[in-house]
């Protein structure tokens, strides 16, 4: 079945929606020793499977991209911790295999039609809302992907997802527990408090120049300001090839030759259904029930009502056996099926019981043909595709000679882009000041950053290897300007100090002032008169849930937490709040409202909380695989030898 995706497939390359889709988990899975040599370093080895830093390098690269398609013109490559990310995807590397690894051993597996509708599924092989096999390989191809490799990592995720699912269906929650869960969900609490302002104190402080410069010798490590640079690059573009000629006649007929059989012809399609009685125990009782059931066929009884009844093929009885589409040569279909396939005759026709090793006898209905087809040279289509496949072709080959060229002019005037941007008619751009985080444009690709820090441009000041860069591009750079990292001095930071020391002082004071005043309410004195003698107001939001968007979560979060009133007399607590003012709550009441809830609503109280518990269960069972399959994680590097 999966090669009927792969068929007439070929095209330009569509690279970013592929990255979201493939993720981490791809990275390395089902191609142990791909790309490896002895010099590569292993970063960690989760059973017998070595990962290495060059697989690490391109998921965390994978991961990278992935950040950018996903915040697009939002996304800031100074807010991500090369180290953090770094760790982060190997873990997740780590994790897909041992499950990988485990869910095989114990014997999931994922059949051909399950890759095959998952497949389908995916929006970003789809056009017009149909799975389009022409998209399906330009898309994979753009990553250097073939449909094999691809379709043996797609059977892995979902023979993972078979393991999962098995787990996570294993959790379950009581009744019990989720009314009394629901119970707590809905309870509220009536309650006021009074906030202590740090703005409000601001006023009041007074930062000495002592102040500032022994704050200054304290942190003096941290007034850092990191090293800097500007590159030089020029870059090169398929926007820059002029569109071939349109060729004569005879060269696209010679083109229509080499293509013929693989893009211009479409093969005979049959669709068949089938019912599959398997051996078993009694090989000629199975043979007597499917001499009995084609008996009834040929008397005119229904063929897809019998297979729904009668085939032991799970995956097609529930659609009357209905198999989907059939090329011959296909490799789906054992040899004796295609051959009782494509031996019938005409569209309705049903073969008789065939023998096929180790399944069973197979019953096979024709329900549909689609005759072989060879589109004619002439036909207008066909000279489209003719001539785009011509001028795609040779727009390739003029961008891979130049790209030759520009490898071979850098390397041989390394010391400058002069030569380079003079001879292939380029431009030497110049970036923006910035520093190993990256910055915008050509500056958010991980490869430019690598290469613009590495010693040959850093140190050397030679040019870069060719870099490719997002749509195809290919840049050289080199070093323009550099900064190293340097001690600020006072003068640069004093007045961030200043605000720094101004912000903790009003904070504490602040602070202060809210522990006298739950000092005071715990003493018995009424809020009011705590309030007017602390200068601020009451706040009365009254009764509040859990959920209560108007206020503060960490307000809510410390208000449940308080223990419940006894009596009349409240309870008291104390809370940060996400803008730094201090909250003293006083608690007056906790009310539970109806004991009894409608079953709807137990029923989604209990789901919600049997789905929290099987993720933890999940997790927990994750971590236990670990004492199964052996894991050992070397320490990364501190330095950004990783980054791609």
């Amino acid at each position: 079945m999966m090669q009927q995706i792969r068929d007439g497939l070929k095209g330009p390359v569509i690279y970013g929606m592929l990255v979201l889709i493939v993720g981490v988990p791809f990275a390395f899975s089902g191609i142990q020793g791909y790309l490896q040599n002895s010099s590569d370093p292993v970063v960690a080895k989760v059973g017998d499977v070595k990962i290495t830093q060059a697989q690490l390098r391109s998921a965390y690269d994978q991961r990278y991209r992935q950040l950018q398609q996903l915040y697009g013109e939002n996304f800031r490559a100074d807010l991500i911790n090369p180290t953090t990310l770094r760790e982060a995807v190997l873990k997740d590397m780590v994790q897909e295999s041992l499950m990988r690894q485990y869910a095989r051993s114990s014997g999931y597996r994922a059949a051909d039609s399950a890759v095959r509708d998952s497949l389908i599924k995916i929006s970003a092989f789809q056009e017009n809302g149909q799975f389009s096999p022409k998209r399906y390989r330009e898309l994979l191809s753009g990553i250097g992907q073939t449909p094999d490799r691809f379709e043996s990592q797609q059977r892995d995720q979902l023979m993972i997802e078979q393991l999962r699912d098995t787990v996570l269906g294993s959790s379950f929650l009581t009744p019990a527990e989720a009314e009394l869960s629901a119970k707590l969900s809905h309870q509220q609490r009536a309650f006021s408090y009074l906030k202590f302002d740090p703005a409000k104190y601001l006023a009041a402080v007074t930062i000495s120049d002592a102040d500032v410069a022994k704050r200054y010798e304290e942190k003096k490590a941290g007034y850092q300001a990191p090293e800097r640079m500007k590159l030089a690059y020029v870059e090169l573009s398929a926007d820059q090839i002029p569109k071939a000629e349109v060729p004569a006649a005879d060269v696209l007929k010679t083109l229509y030759e080499s293509e013929k059989s693989s893009r211009f012809s479409a093969p005979e399609i049959r669709v068949a259904s089938h019912i599959l009685i398997n051996f078993g125990a009694d090989k000629d009782a199975a043979k007597k029930k499917a001499d009995a059931l084609y008996a009834q066929i040929k008397g005119g009884a229904d063929f897809a009502a019998l297979a729904k009844v009668n085939s032991d093929d799970k995956d097609s009885k529930v659609n009357g056996g209905d198999l989907g589409s059939i090329k011959r040569g296909d490799g789906i279909f054992p040899k004796e099926f295609e051959d009782a396939l494509f031996g019938l005759a005409k569209t309705g026709e049903v073969s008789e019981p065939v023998e096929i090793k180790p399944f069973g006898y197979h019953i096979i209905k024709l329900t549909g043909l689609k005759p072989a087809h060879v589109q004619a040279f002439e036909e207008p289509e066909v000279q489209k595709v003719l001539t785009d496949l011509y001028q795609q072709t040779e727009a390739q080959k003029h961008f891979q000679e130049k790209n030759a060229k520009l490898e071979e002019l850098a390397f041989d005037n390394p010391t400058s882009l002069d030569p380079v941007a003079k001879a292939l008619d380029l431009k030497v751009e110049t970036t923006d000041w910035f520093t190993r985080a990256g910055g915008a444009g050509i500056l958010a690709n991980a490869a430019v950053i690598t290469a613009a820090f590495s010693p040959e441009v850093l140190t050397s000041n030679e040019n870069s290897k060719p870099i490719v860069v997002d749509g195809g591009k290919v840049i050289v750079v080199r070093k323009a300007e550099y900064e190293a990292p340097r001690q600020k001095t006072l003068a640069e930071v004093d007045a961030m100090i200043r605000e720094e020391l101004k912000t903790e002082q009003a904070a504490a004071k602040a602070h202060a002032d809210a522990e006298i005043a739950l000092t005071a309410l715990k003493g018995g004195q009424p809020i009011d008169a705590v309030a007017k003698t602390a200068g601020v107001t009451v706040e009365a939001p009254g009764v509040s849930t859990r959920d209560r968007a108007d206020l503060s979560k960490t307000l809510l979060t410390a208000l449940f937490r308080l223990p419940h009133p006894v009596g009349d007399k409240p309870t008291f607590g104390e809370a940060t709040l996400e803008k730094g003012e201090v909250a003293v709550i006083a608690l007056t009441d906790v009310r539970y409202g109806a004991d009894a809830k409608p079953a709807e609503e137990l029923g989604k109280e209990q789901s919600t909380l049997r789905n929290a518990r099987a993720g933890s269960e999940f997790a927990a069972y994750r971590e236990a695989l670990e004492k199964r399959i052996a894991v050992d994680v070397k320490p990364l590097p501190k330095d950004d030898s990783l980054a791609p």
